[in-house]
């Protein structure tokens, strides 16, 4: 049967009219370069992470993947910035542990992390590692701990900064063994680990990514790594191997503004895990002390609840105010 044309015209019109399919828009994603904040300088830990899946992603989907780094108030600014963005998939936050220990840590926080924040993916879990100044006379967990308690509060634990993971990891080890030392905050790892080498503080929790070199030049001593199992350094022991149930790590991944489409989360998130499945880009985490790891965004939302409740304990345990 053939149309009068004016009945063509309207339908054709009214076919145009029609909001177009969720799912073709997601499949069609992105058109445009995708925008990664991260909330510290470039070349930290958190922003090569990032780039190494930002990378990934550039290659797979045919669009850059920029690396925004928006530094201070530990990822708080970035955190804000991507809370308010528009919930299209075109800024994303690379999320760190920061985010979860600051919503205990930081009572005036313009957002809410677990409301405001759509969790794509899980991408690492990072080690660190217990190091000590070589003068100190321990070589093992055990004789840290022994030595601590004989000497209460005579041994300065080193940090990054006041509630980062390598405070936090710290302190969750003084909570489980009893033990006293002197936290001594610094702007950084890098400052820390000067001040550790030259014997001004005598141990750090630090990133493996961070230590590594200082521990193979002998600079530093290691004693063991905070995750259950070996990684980087596979000589070592775990500290939960002495201290059952103790487990400290930086956990990362991807979030999204609120109200970003399912469909364009569900795409990340497949893609992502390829990434993280990919024997070049583990290799290369592997280096930096991570192991990924791969997960739904549900798993992700889970662990990013089951983080934030584990270390506001230690927060409130240690009377941790922010600075």
């Amino acid at each position: 049967m053939t149309l009068p044309r004016r009945r063509f015209l309207h339908l054709a019109a009214g076919v145009a009219g029609l909001p177009v399919s969720r799912i073709a828009w997601a499949q069609s994603y992105p058109t445009r370069p995708v925008r990664i904040t991260v909330g510290f300088p470039p070349g930290q830990s958190a922003d090569i992470s990032a780039r190494l899946l930002g990378q990934w992603l550039s290659d797979r989907l045919g669009q850059s993947f920029v690396i925004d780094n928006r530094p201070g108030a530990s990822s708080s600014i970035a955190t804000e910035f991507v809370v308010h963005a528009p919930p299209d998939g075109y800024t994303l936050l690379w999320v760190v542990t920061s985010n979860y220990i600051n919503a205990t840590l930081k009572t005036n926080l313009p957002y809410n992390f677990i409301r405001d924040i759509e969790p794509i993916a899980s991408s690492t879990r990072s080690t660190l590692v217990v190091v000590v100044n070589p003068s100190v006379p321990v070589k093992t967990i055990p004789q840290l701990i022994a030595y601590a308690k004989a000497n209460p509060g005579k041994l300065n634990m080193a940090s990054g900064g006041i509630g980062n993971s390598t405070h936090l990891a710290g302190e969750l080890f003084k909570m489980m063994t009893g033990i006293d030392m002197f936290h001594v905050p610094y702007r950084g790892s890098a400052p820390a680990l000067t001040d550790l080498i030259s014997g001004q503080v005598q141990v750090m929790f630090d990133l493996t990514a961070s230590s590594i070199g200082y521990i193979r030049a002998g600079q530093l001593r290691a004693l063991a790594v905070t995750t259950v199992k070996r990684s980087a350094l596979p000589e070592l022991p775990t500290v939960g191997d002495f201290v059952p149930g103790y487990e400290a790590s930086a956990v990362g991944g991807f979030g999204a503004p609120k109200g970003t489409p399912v469909e364009i989360i569900q795409k990340l998130n497949v893609e992502i895990n390829a990434g993280l499945a990919d024997p070049d880009v583990r290799s290369r985490y592997a280096a930096l002390g991570s192991v990924p790891n791969l997960g739904s965004p549900a798993d992700f939302g889970k662990l990013i609840a089951d983080e934030t409740e584990k270390w506001a304990k230690v927060i409130k345990f240690a009377g941790i105010k922010s600075e």
